[in-house]
């Protein structure tokens, strides 16, 4: 692991350099972010595209929104830096013919907060880094976590192919759920996580607590998990103690702490438990996960619950989330898994 990166190009040097045009693929938060790292490391962005049921003669920073034919009939050949995240099959598909056209990277920005991969982040967090490669299980979880890196370095997709594996692998080799489990949903959205609790599960399980902080998030949560048995639902954040924070209210999954928003509740896995058992976590906190894990110190120490943690918000959870899993209990044992999303979200930490 030791060097990994080192003498390598980084993804911002290439788009800095190759003297291809730049076409941005993707509009959004994303792109949003992009132009803005583009700026930082003085690249110029030549174009904006998008697939092609998505055009429909809108603009975007002053550029028209074009499709992948018009761009090849005016450019020829160029380079597609992508701006947007996707799990869906038919999606992923599309950005891998893309990438079979023209040379494709994903710019290194994060979903949360406003620090970028590049060669000072990896200079500063190196010994970071290497300690926590130390600390995983098995041998794929190494692997996981060495082609992560090198994707976030270089952006190329080839770099998730040969690292990515479904959840039930996960579930059913590490994780390996029972039936009396009692399990704390950190984010629980809209219940999509209760019920793949359920499915693994069996629908077989002692008690149930989850957490969502966004009410319209929270209304669907109760609709689709009220029903449930020994089920307690709470509309609250989890973080580091107890609080009153802004969260920006957005719907869907990304309801995050932020400037401006709405007070939200939040509140310590310790203090939410009170002293009482739990024997799985799940924490999907949109940026919140190095806190969630402050806030549930005890809880590790005295329950230690399997836990399965969202390790892609920042560039920096892949390594100082199990740093710290490590530090508050040394006898987990560490895994990281890599499930299909393009780029590099949903990878996981697993801890049993």
């Amino acid at each position: 692991m030791k060097d990994l990166l080192k003498d390598k190009s980084s993804v911002w040097n290439e788009l800095k350099t190759s003297g291809n045009p730049v076409v941005l693929y993707g509009m959004g938060d994303g792109a949003d972010k992009v132009l803005v790292a583009f700026e930082r490391f003085n690249i110029c962005a030549s174009a904006v595209m998008a697939s092609d049921g998505f055009v429909r003669g809108q603009s975007f920073h002053g550029f028209v929104v074009k499709k992948l034919s018009d761009l090849e009939a005016e450019y020829g050949d160029f380079t597609v830096a992508l701006c947007f995240a996707s799990q869906l099959p038919d999606v992923i598909e599309t950005i891998k013919n893309v990438a079979a056209r023209h040379r494709l990277v994903v710019p290194p920005v994060p979903a949360f907060g406003n620090i970028v991969f590049d060669e000072e982040f990896v200079a500063e967090n190196a010994v970071d880094m290497n300690r926590a490669y130390e600390l995983f299980a098995d041998d794929m979880s190494r692997q996981v976590f060495e082609n992560v890196l090198m994707f976030y370095h270089a952006g190329d997709i080839a770099l998730l192919d040969s690292i990515t594996t479904d959840k039930d692998e996960a579930f059913e080799n590490i994780l390996k759920l029972g039936k009396n489990e009692v399990y704390l949903d950190l984010g629980a959205y809209n219940g999509d996580t209760v019920e793949e609790f359920l499915r693994y599960t069996g629908g077989a399980y002692k008690k149930i607590t989850a957490l969502e902080p966004n009410a319209k998030n929270f209304k669907k949560l109760y609709e689709n998990c009220s029903a449930l048995e020994n089920t307690e639902l709470l509309q609250l954040g989890a973080w580091s103690e107890k609080a009153t924070l802004i969260f920006n209210n957005k719907a869907g999954r990304n309801s995050a702490v932020a400037e401006k928003g709405v007070e939200t509740q939040v509140d310590a896995v310790d203090n939410i438990l009170g002293g009482g058992s739990v024997t799985y976590v799940k924490a999907d906190v949109e940026g919140a996960d190095y806190e969630t894990l402050l806030g549930m110190r005890n809880t590790l120490k005295t329950c230690k619950p399997k836990l399965n943690f969202a390790a892609y918000h920042r560039f920096e959870d892949i390594f100082r989330l199990p740093l710290l899993i490590h530090e508050m209990n040394p006898e987990y044992k560490i895994y990281l898994r890599h499930h299909p999303y393009i780029p590099a979200w949903d990878t996981n930490i697993y801890c049993v």
